[in-house]
């Protein structure tokens, strides 16, 4: 029998299957894109380049990730698809060639008090089956050892119908869980400082009472005052027991006062339902300074900050409880899961294992499970994200990420290099959004989008290789082998501002000067320990200005004029001029349009589907009622100017009739950042990470202060805008001001004037100082992590 053989030297043609190797943009529209075309090769990695506000993210997640979601969303039952959030299709012509989308965004995690980096990376529940099965003694399932779970229990008569006969049968049941009665699982409890209540020296007649809006005689003075409880006459310090306790604590009474039926209620329980109920964020100025001032947050003294009862805690494996084991590094437990031979728990082991390596292997090995989720910075929120993607085994998918290199040490960044390469061997397609010329250069297609930003921007300006961008002649080509060279000559302090003994976190009793009068940063490796330092140890009290990462909260009826409190000025300079209320001139009150409520445009909620959104036909999509448009102001009716840019607008309140100071000085600082090309009165929704910090960091350049300290300005800034930030900085500087800066950004660094390096390592590796000095000390000792870096970038 005889074998065919093959002579035709030609391979075989492909399979068609094989041909779907692109993912096709035409057409994309989606906020500032202008018509987008574009082809994305498979299982490769390519990077999105562009100016912060250039159209990088609305193309990369708002077009082609949305899509994605959409379409797998569309395969569920309309059941299903009811729970799950409503996507609309993106505006774009032609999307070909998808595959599932995972995205890795920036989003922070939850702040809630209850979430932990255990808990937002099922770590914790691992931990919980293992303690349940391995603990001894044994208190029960893995509930029991859960800080969101209380124990309860309850016991009663249920009605049943049994056979056409009614029948009545004793239940009782109980619920072992781990939650600390004391603190309900929050690990810290909140106490009112009752000296910044009242003064205790006075009586109520003479205004002891000091807290916002009980004083001048209103009516929640005179409930107190004219209660009957207490003689308002007498000094609160020679209160008797029971009139203190009435006066504080006294549950709700109805009662007649001046003849008006009232609910009379302790101060302590009133204020805590009436202001500390609601949220920080949303409270008015003066509130929020008083409750900042009364809160005292303090360990919970029953659990010691563990969140768990006692039981949770009395159950041990070889000694380590599981609060012991969430409150240690997470590279020192996975040496002690890896210690632990259990045949009966095997899988589960295992899986716990690769979690806890995954942590060490992406750079987070110092982080315990017990980090309240809130406190994580921007980057590390990311990278926690990214654990769960890492021992995979899916391949053929799209990996989205949003600058994955934020918040890294440049030691850190060749890391993250490594994963996503090699994501991307596993025969994955990997798309980044990325600004640090480290991580694209690894690109195989790189895509720069610009030239500009906002309107400037929307377009591509170059797709190809690495070298054809370098070459290319577009803002990040030319920018991209920029280096910024070590000052020669430095600032002088004009005086220092002294930290001894610091010890928040991992600090190991860290002392420091930091220089005053100067561009002071501070770095070192993520997690040794910087933020702890400048954020644990400066008082942010008089005349220190602190901009941190923490998100800016706004709804599609916030933009940069309502943000900034541009519009207030803006409000009284039309009323003025017309000689009416500038509550008409807010689309959020009395000006508001009556059909869509000054939202400008009518939203259709359709269960299942997409929602639909329709231009406003009253107003045209204005905002305000047709009167109010009446107004003007040099020429401009409300609508009109908050459709200008920030530099329109900075020229049109600078001088002649419409010559507005206050208004004109916001305008200035939104331009010193860079925001020029911004309309007053975009949605906040619509702005990209890069552009909310700046907008964030203008806001706080208007508060007196005489010490700026920033976490991470550069973060979501493409190269080009780096230079005017430096610009910005130094002119801070040159106004007398103080500025520390967070910073693993090297053209930050050496642009210092004082350098700041915390070290060598991270967690309990790191919290030591490991050098003080200028630049360029630090790259000719090149004795730390940074200062080798340091070197290489400036070519010492």
């Amino acid at each position: 029998m005889s074998m065919a053989t093959r002579t035709d030297p030609q391979s075989p043609a492909p399979h068609v299957a094989d041909s779907h190797d692109l993912i096709r943009v035409h057409g994309a529209r989606e906020n500032n894109l202008k018509d987008v075309s574009i082809e994305i090769p498979k299982r490769r990695l390519t990077v999105f380049t562009g100016v912060s506000g250039s159209g990088k993210s609305s193309l990369v997640f708002d077009t082609i990730a949305a899509e994605s979601q959409r379409l797998i969303n569309e395969t569920y039952s309309a059941f299903v698809q009811g729970f799950m959030p409503t996507l609309a299709r993106p505006e774009v012509d032609v999307l070909d060639g998808l595959t599932t989308v995972i995205t890795v965004d920036q989003q922070r995690l939850g702040a809630d008090p209850r979430s932990t980096v255990g808990t937002a990376t099922d770590a914790n529940a691992m931990l919980r089956i293992l303690f349940s099965r391995l603990g001894k003694p044994h208190i029960g399932s893995p509930k029991a050892f859960s800080f969101n779970v209380a124990s309860i229990s309850g016991a009663g008569a249920v009605t049943l119908e049994r056979g056409g006969q009614t029948v009545k049968e004793r239940r009782s049941f109980s619920i072992t869980g781990g939650m600390c009665p004391r603190c309900e699982g929050r690990g810290s409890v909140s106490d009112l400082d009752l000296t910044q209540l009242y003064d205790d020296s006075k009586s109520l007649s003479e205004g002891a009472i000091t807290v916002p809006g009980y004083t001048g005689g209103g009516w929640n003075s005179r409930l107190y005052s004219e209660s009957g409880f207490f003689d308002p006459d007498k000094p609160i310090r020679k209160f008797t027991k029971k009139e203190l306790h009435d006066f504080l604590h006294r549950e709700p009474t109805r009662m007649k006062i001046a003849g008006i039926n009232m609910t009379y209620e302790g101060l302590i329980p009133r204020i805590q339902r009436s202001m500390l109920a609601k949220e920080r964020e949303g409270m008015q100025p003066h509130i929020r300074e008083f409750v900042d001032r009364a809160v005292t947050f303090t360990t919970c003294p029953e659990c010691d900050g563990t969140r768990l009862n006692e039981g949770a805690r009395s159950s041990k494996i070889k000694r380590i409880s599981i609060a012991d084991a969430c409150a240690m590094q997470i590279s020192d437990l996975a040496e002690w899961v890896r210690g632990l031979d259990e045949p009966s728990v095997a899988p589960l082991l295992t899986a716990l294992q690769q979690t806890l390596d995954s942590f060490v292997e992406i750079g987070l090995g110092y982080l315990s499970l017990d980090r309240p989720a809130g406190t994580l910075s921007g980057g590390e929120a990311q990278r926690v994200k990214m654990i769960r993607h890492l021992g995979s085994s899916l391949t053929d998918v799209t990996y989205v990420f949003d600058e994955p290199t934020i918040g890294l040490h440049p030691h850190d960044i060749q890391r993250m290099n490594d994963l996503l390469l090699r994501l991307r061997d596993k025969g994955n397609t990997v798309l980044v959004v990325e600004h640090k010329p480290e991580t694209i250069a690894i690109a195989d297609h790189v895509v720069d989008l610009g030239p500009g930003a906002g309107t400037a921007g929307g377009t591509v300006c170059f797709e190809g290789t690495v070298e054809g961008l370098r070459t290319g002649g577009t803002i990040t080509g030319r920018h991209f082998d920029d280096r910024a060279a070590v000052k020669e000559t430095v600032r002088k302090p004009t005086g220092t501002l002294e930290i001894r003994g610091a010890r928040t976190h991992n600090l190991q009793g860290v002392d420091v000067d930091i220089p005053l009068g100067v561009l002071a940063v501070v770095t070192g490796v993520a997690g040794s320990g910087k933020s702890s330092l400048v954020h644990g140890s400066i008082p942010a009290g008089e005349g220190v200005v602190s901009v941190d990462q923490a998100a800016i909260r706004g709804s599609r009826r916030s933009n940069p004029a309502t943000y900034t409190g541009l519009l207030d000025p803006i409000r009284k300079a039309f009323a003025k001029v017309n000689g009416v209320k500038p509550a008409l001139f807010s689309a959020n009150s009395e000006g508001a349009c009556p059909t869509c409520n000054g939202a400008g445009v009518i939203y259709t909620d359709l269960a299942m589907m997409a929602g639909v959104a329709t231009a406003c036909e009253e107003c045209e999509g204005k905002r305000f009622q047709a009167s109010v448009l009446e107004y003007h102001l040099g020429g401009r009716d409300i609508s009109e100017v908050l459709a200008m840019s920030v530099t329109e607008a900075e020229e049109f309140f600078g001088a002649g009739e419409a010559a507005t100071p206050a208004a004109h000085r916001i305008l200035t600082r939104l331009d010193d950042v860079g925001l020029g090309y911004l309309t007053l009165g975009q949605p906040l929704t619509t702005l990209s990470g890069g552009e909310r910090q700046r907008l964030k960091l203008a806001t706080h350049m208007a508060e007196k202060g005489g010490v700026y300290v920033l976490d991470e300005p550069t973060a979501g800034l493409h190269l080009a805008d780096v230079e005017q930030l430096l610009g910005l900085l130094d002119r801070l500087v040159d106004a007398g001001k103080s500025v520390i800066v967070v910073e693993h950004h090297q053209a930050v660094m050496a642009h210092a004037d004082w350098i700041i390096d915390l070290g060598p390592g991270a967690g309990h590796d790191g919290g030591r100082l490991v050098f003080e000095g200028t630049p360029a000390d630090l790259v000719a000792s090149r004795s730390t992590l940074t200062g080798k870096h340091l070197a290489t970038y400036v070519g010492g």
